[in-house]
This record gives structure tokens, C-alpha cells and sequence, in this order.
């Protein structure tokens, strides 16, 4: 059956057990994560009941930019002796894919109303109020709205609403096929769109309010300050903070590791770097980290990994140079998925025959992060489709026999990179644009040669520059060379060439859940393909990737 609210793909699953430095494909793993002790949990906790919406996570990360604790999980795990024990603040009630007037349709338990905390329902979450409390929804009948749409205010005397409805009717974002079409007893209007005759209610003496529309989203300008009203009525006191979280982490590894090893994979990149960092400050010399250089990294990367790790940070870090093993590998390989499994399976086979030289080592050190944990538990528990084999190493904990240690596992991706300044790391590295964990193989469509790895790296190092010296390269995303399967031909001074197409891919994005191209200027883009020429031999015609994220995706494999 089509679902009607927040069409689109639900959330993907991925395994849990995530090592900091890549993540491949294969089946899923049943090994299951490791909680922090409770140290990890001395904040006033919001709870997000999770519907399905694809947009749930923004949620939360608009929460956490106010600096308040959330959680997210789905409503199907979540019972009257759970809440009871969790003990939120406040709740907040995503939207989802589904219908409430559909059999078996998802709820949350009734004794959510009855916690005496601020309960906010958005979209199906307020379809799910009205109808749990005496209210009706009803489908079709014109009243969909996809896309941008104006509430105009009906009454302004609800604090939800503070800052709002200043020039008049606000932008939201709606995304709904039902509509609620009476709303609950004891519930006023605030607010209404031309297709949502209740975009915004609340019953203000029970502290419940309910939204139409998606105020976590980007296209509704004002969606931050609702929540920032919502958190305030709440009580909540803003002491989820980076410099805090980063005492918490240091005692609760310290409890956790005790007097016991840990080993860490240490891929360079900032998941993997702020893991070890902190686990560093927690128990020091007790952590030795890996690096496995599998020969895919960018010009001159492994030096200045093992370098700053080693020289600045006073790391023990052992230096696995295998290139020539990985690269003997995927010899002749030029299917894809077949190079993600081969750099899979060999980094789990080289980093288990290092870490088991590391004597006593009981703990393994991974930079899931809070997305991971939260993409493991889908609110179905269905499969997805599959685009391509993600990054991750799956089973890699279970075959080792070890504990988890993961102190990133509640943190967004910003919150890292903010973690990360805590930790000292410079301003340089933590604003790196992402690097995928098999690295320039899948920056290399076709078969990978020396040769042509060789050419890439270099390549790569002038667009960068390129980007760095307009001063670019902070409001770009991403931003990479591709060396293409084909050769052009060419006329460099008197003489024919014939030398290897070099594709340039630059995108903006808030997550990389979607991207659009980077609109660089045609002299940029000129004067870039000019150096690269001229620098690189062996490319002698450059192209720039204008395609969005969908229909593409951000790499070229």
C-alpha cells in the first residue's frame, strides 16, 4: 500500500559494529553494541518516538544544536516500563510513512500523554495525537501538500509560536497525504495553510502541541526557533555541551577499559582521529592504534597520518604498509562491488594479524557514530534497497573476540568535528572534506593500476589547491578527481597524445544524504584544467561532474 505521510525511502540499516576507518559490504552483524556506563547519561533526556520519517535525524541534530540530550527510538520498542525508566523531559513524535487509520498502523504507547512533560507531535506524530485523543484524520480529498507551503496565524497567544508570525504568514514545509480533519477535545488552532485547516494545535493545559508541518527541515526558516521554544517550556538547561561530554567520555572509558588494552584502527580520517585522541586521554599508553595503509590514500597521506600521530601526539601506532598486498589484489578487478569486498576482507585480515601481536588487548576501539546506531535499529527491522555496498567492516569484533569500546557512539558528525577542537586538533584537519574508507579505488572507475593511481594522486592535489588557493574549499562539501576508463585523444605543442580523462566532482551538502553540485566559475574551472594539464602528465582532457545527489550519487563507485 502507497504510504501517505513523509513519502520516501525509509531509513537504511547498517550494521552496528562500525570501525573507524572504513565500512564494506556483506551481511549484517549480530554482534551487539556496547552501552557506555551511566556516567554517559547525567543530562535531562528528550525522547524522539521514531515513525519512520526520513527526516528524523534532523530532528534530533536541530535539538542538539540547542544543546539538549535527545534520543531517538522507534515506537515499537518503546513500552509503559521503558518510558518509565527513561524518564524524558519532554517527547517529540516524528512523522512517518504510514496512515493511522491503517490496520496494525504504528503507535506509540497512550502513557505518553500522561508523563506530565511537553509532548510535540509533527506531522504523522500529530495525526497520531489527534487520533490517540479523541481527534479524526482522514485521506485524500485534495488536502495533500508536498513542498512550501504559508501558515497564517489564527491565534498567537501559544509560547510554541514565540518570534513567530512577526510579518505575518510564516514558510513551512509540508509533506502530507492525510489530513487531521477534527482535532481532539481540549485542543485550540494557532495556526493554518491553505490545505491544513490544523497546521498548528495545542491543548496548552496538558502541554501538548501538534504540527502539520516539518520545522527540522531547511525550508522552514523558522523551525529553529519552535524548537528552541519547545526545549525552553520544557525546562531544559542547555548542559549538553562538547567540553562536558568530554570529561563524561574519559570517565566512562576509564571505567569501562580499566587497567586492560585497547586497539583502535586509525584510518587519519576524524571519526577514527577524535576516537583515539579521546580514548588516548582516557587510559594513554594502554591504546596502540593501526594503521593500515592499504596504497588507495591521497598524495602523501600516509607520511602525515603516521607523522602527526606519531611525532605531535605521542601515539603508539604501528604502521601496516601493505600496498603492495592490497594492490596485488585488485589486480585486474574493475567491478566495483567485487573492489569493495576484496579492500574489505583484506583490511579485516591485516588489521586482526597486527592487533593480534598487541599482547593483552581485550578492548577494540570504533568511531561508530550516533547515525550508525540509529540506522541499526530501523523501525521496521525491513531490509532496504541496496545502492552499493557501504564503507563498513562488518563481523570485524565478533572474529576477534573483543569488547567494543565506542565513546562517539551518541554523537552526530558536527558534534565530532566540535569534540575534535576540544581535543586540540587543528582547525585544518577537523574541517576536512570527507574521504571514503576504500579510497581511490572507487575514484578510479575500471581496472587500478600503479600508473593510474599515480596520475590521480597527483591530479587530486592540484584541483585541491586549486580550491584552497580561491578560497573554496570551506564551502564545498566535498570535493574530488576521478581518473576515467578511457583515453583521449590530444595536441600538446607540435605533438598527438593520447593520455587518460580526468572527471572533477565538487558538491554542497548538509549530511550527504543528498547534494547538489558545486557552481564553480567557468574560469575556475578553466584555469584548473589548464594546471592539471600542464602539471600532470598523463591527462590531457578534464570534465566537471554537474550531477545532483539523486539521481547520482557522490562518488563515482
Amino acid at each position: 500500500m502507497q504510504a501517505k505521510n513523509d513519502t520516501g525511502p525509509v531509513a537504511k540499516q547498517h550494521c552496528p559494529c562500525k570501525p573507524p576507518l572504513m565500512t564494506f559490504g556483506g551481511p549484517p552483524c549480530d554482534f551487539p553494541p556496547q552501552k557506555l556506563p551511566e556516567v554517559m547519561t547525567q543530562h535531562d533526556k528528550l525522547l524522539i518516538v521514531d515513525f519512520g520519517s526520513q527526516v528524523t535525524q534532523l530532528i534530533a541534530r536541530r535539538l542538539r544544536e540547542l544543546n539538549v540530550y535527545c534520543e531517538i527510538h522507534p515506537y515499537n520498542k518503546i513500552d509503559d516500563a521503558w518510558l518509565k525508566a527513561f524518564a524524558p523531559r519532554a517527547v517529540i513524535l516524528s512523522g512517518g510513512p504510514a496512515s493511522v487509520y491503517w490496520q496494525d498502523a504504528p503507535m506509540p504507547p497512550f502513557t505518553v500523554f500522561d508523563l506530565g512533560v511537553p509532548v510535540l507531535g509533527i506531522c504523522y506524530g500529530q495525526q497520531v495525537m489527534m487520533h490517540l485523543l479523541g481527534g479524526h484524520v482522514e485521506g485524500g480529498h485534495g488536502t495533500a501538500e508536498f513542498g512550501r507551503a504559508y501558515v497564517s496565524p489564527t491565534d498567537q497567544s501559544c509560547p510554541l509560536l514565540d518570534g513567530w508570525y512577526e510579518s505575518g504568514a510564516e514558510q513551512v514545509w509540508m509533506s502530507h497525504g492525510d489530513h487531521v480533519s477534527r482535532i481532539a477535545p481540549g485542543f485550540e488552532v494557532f495556526g493554518t495553510s491553505p490545505n491544513a485547516p490544523f497546521a498548528i494545535t495545542a491543548d496548552m493545559s496538558r502541554r501538548l502541541y501538534a504540527v502539520q508541518f516539518h520545522p527540522e527541515v531547511h525550508h522552514t526558516p523558522k523551525g529553529a526557533k519552535l524548537y528552541e521554544n519547545f526545549v525552553r517550556m520544557a525546562g531544559f538547561t542547555g548542559d549538553w555541551t562538547m567540553d562536558a561530554y568530554r570529561e563524561q567520555a574519559i570517565a566512562a572509558i576509564r571505567a569501562q577499559v580499566g587497567d586492560k588494552k585497547v586497539i583502535c584502527a586509525l584510518s587519519g580520517g576524524v571519526d577514527s582521529s577524535v576516537t583515539a585522541l579521546l580514548i588516548h586521554e582516557a587510559v594513554g599508553d594502554q591504546l596502540t592504534c593501526v594503521f593500515v595503509d592499504h596504497g588507495l590514500l591521497r598524495l602523501g597521506e600516509a607520511e602525515q597520518v603516521v607523522a602527526m600521530f606519531r611525532e605531535h601526539y605521542n601515539l603508539n601506532l604501528i604502521h601496516a604498509e601493505e600496498s603492495a598486498l592490497f594492490l596485488g589484489r585488485l589486480e585486474g578487478v574493475s567491478d566495483p562491488e567485487t573492489k569493495r569486498k576484496i579492500i574489505g576482507g583484506l583490511f579485516i585480515d591485516v588489521f586482526q594479524k597486527y592487533a593480534s601481536g598487541i599482547e593483552g588487548a581485550e578492548f577494540l576501539a570504533q568511531g561508530t557514530l550516533y547515525p550508525d546506531v540509529i540506522e541499526s535499529v530501523s523501525f521496521s527491522g525491513g531490509p532496504s534497497v541496496t545502492i552499493k555496498s557501504h564503507h563498513n567492516v562488518g563481523g570485524l569484533p565478533e572474529k576477534m573476540g573483543l569488547k567494543l569500546v565506542e565513546p562517539l557512539r551518541e554523537l552526530f558528525k558536527d558534534e565530532v568535528r566540535a569534540l575534535g577542537r576540544e581535543l586540540g586538533l587543528p582547525a585544518s584537519f577537523i574541517g576536512r572534506h570527507p574521504f571514503p574508507g576504500p579510497g581511490l579505488a572507487i575514484r578510479c572507475p575500471g581496472e587500478i593500476t600503479t600508473e593510474k593511481l599515480d596520475i590521480l594522486r597527483r591530479a587530486d592535489a592540484v584541483y585541491i589547491d586549486q580550491i584552497r588557493k580561491h578560497g573554496l574549499y570551506d564551502e564545498i562539501w566535498q570535493a574530488f578527481a576521478a581518473i576515467l576508463p578511457m583515453k583521449t585523444v590530444g595536441v600538446m605543442g607540435d605533438g598527438r597524445t593520447y593520455d587518460f580523462a580526468l572527471a572533477l566532482r565538487a558538491v554542497t551538502s548538509v549530511d550527504g544524504m543528498t547534494a547538489d553540485y558545486y557552481p564553480f566559475t567557468h574560469d575556475f574551472l578553466g584555469e584548473t584544467a589548464t594546471r592539471i594539464i600542464n602539471e600532470v602528465k598523463g591527462i590531457n582532457r578534464v570534465f566537471y561532474d554537474c550531477t545532483s545527489k539523486p539521481p547520482g550519487t557522490i562518488e563515482l563507485e
